[in-house]
């Protein structure tokens, strides 16, 4: 199913129809504020696991990040004991960032392994804020990349969704994405170490 959902003003009918699917272990694929992704709801264990079979990883160590709705959300699942990586987060947070934290013990729990880091994303796009905030939970996600070497991401929601129409159950049309993923940013170290560059600049 392709539903269409405008940024700006995300429909509540549109948003709580995603929630139910995902309430009941469905997954869909939405924009993010870079390439879009594949996510489902952090309590769905067969979900989670088909996702990681869809991108060749593996379903019991899953590299998966979570979307949270904001920094209050974060607790819940993450430690972030130093003041100057909370302080970090919340300069570049909302945007085009995956956070790599220290994992409370929510994380093995949910994920029945020994996982210890999670990276954690708060995108600047309205659909996905307020389809976590109205799930109450963060949502599991991954890019969606594309087989073809010369585009990595694929940026059109309606060759999305005929391309993952049988693999996800709902395609959100939020407009062109972007072809260029988060920078992802390792805070587990003394000092924040950037491991992959991509369209966030990192405000120190």
């Amino acid at each position: 199913m392709l539903i269409r959902i405008f940024p700006e003003n995300p429909n509540e009918r549109h948003i709580r129809q995603v929630v139910d699917l995902l309430e009941v272990g469905g997954i869909i694929i939405y924009p993010t504020d870079t390439v879009y992704a594949i996510g489902c709801d952090i309590r769905a264990n067969k979900a989670i696991e088909k996702i990681a079979r869809f991108k060749g990883m593996n379903p019991r160590n899953p590299d998966l990040s979570l979307i949270f709705h904001d920094m209050s959300q974060l607790s819940e699942y993450t430690v972030i004991r130093d003041n100057s990586t909370f302080k970090l987060l919340k300069r570049n947070l909302p945007g085009p960032f995956t956070f790599i934290v220290r994992a409370n013990n929510q994380i093995p729990k949910l994920f029945k392994n020994k996982k210890k880091t999670v990276g954690i994303r708060i995108p600047d796009n309205n659909i996905v804020l307020e389809i976590v905030r109205e799930l109450a939970h963060p949502i599991v996600t991954t890019s969606i990349h594309d087989p073809d070497e010369i585009i990595e991401y694929t940026t059109d929601p309606e060759l999305i969704h005929e391309k993952y129409r049988d693999f996800a159950d709902i395609v959100i049309d939020g407009g062109y994405g972007r072809n260029e993923a988060s920078t992802i940013v390792d805070c587990t170290g003394n000092e924040p170490e950037i491991l992959r560059q991509g369209l966030g600049n990192l405000e120190l």
